[in-house]
């Protein structure tokens, strides 16, 4: 099994490199835009307990639905491809954004906006001098974990013809073929973890503060 492994990657490099391509494009894709849409109604529902409630809650109640069923709701609509791909991790990615983008603006103690009104600073001001500082980093753990979560769940849309390393597992369990579970699911595993800790040294030069020592 260990040497099947070894020569497919051999015979095979060319289209691997090609399928980890589309992997990290796809999730790239989605996570910009569950990042947009995120930090928007995270913002939106900080604002009062009743925004809070009415926002986040529909977007909760997608969370728990598979991934996988919505792309097979969305075939009928979009097709097949990148499109309908995109769009299902997408909805899987915006949760973890928007509660984290909620819970780091309502996080903001109170006498610090006070403050900064205090010494003359219009609203606008305080929501990027003050407000969006102090949420960044809950911000960008939300964006992190859904990074994480979006690059291991891409493999699904290979199953709908948007490439990507999903094509090397499916491909494996069509042909019984454990060597290529293994390679695909290696694969992911190590691509997830590479970008989540590329996605960490970014929070470090955008947040050095926070990890620097004491």
């Amino acid at each position: 099994m260990f040497q099947d492994g070894i020569n497919y990657i051999h015979d095979n490099w060319s289209g691997i490199l090609i399928q980890v391509r589309d992997h990290i494009l796809i999730s790239l894709l989605a996570l910009a835009i569950a990042t947009v849409i995120g930090i928007l109604v995270g913002y939106e529902a900080s604002k009062s307990p009743k925004a809070e409630k009415y926002l986040t809650g529909p977007f909760q109640v997608l969370r728990v639905i598979p991934s996988l069923a919505i792309l097979v709701l969305l075939i009928p609509v979009m097709g097949v491809g990148a499109a309908p791909a995109a769009c299902a991790l997408t909805v899987l990615a915006i949760p973890p954004v928007m509660l984290n983008t909620c819970a780091g603006f309502s996080s903001v103690p109170p006498f610090m906006i006070e403050s900064a009104r205090g010494i003359g600073m219009t609203d606008k001001e305080i929501l990027w001098k003050v407000r969006c500082p102090q949420a960044l980093p809950m911000i960008l753990a939300g964006v992190r974990s859904a990074l994480v979560e979006v690059a291991a769940s891409a493999t699904l849309a290979a199953k709908i013809g948007a490439g990507g390393l999903g094509e090397i597992i499916f491909t494996g369990l069509g042909l019984n073929r454990t060597d290529l579970l293994l390679i695909g699911g290696i694969l992911v595993a190590v691509l997830s973890l590479g970008m989540g800790a590329l996605f960490d040294g970014m929070c470090r030069i955008l947040m050095p503060y926070k990890y620097r020592r004491r």
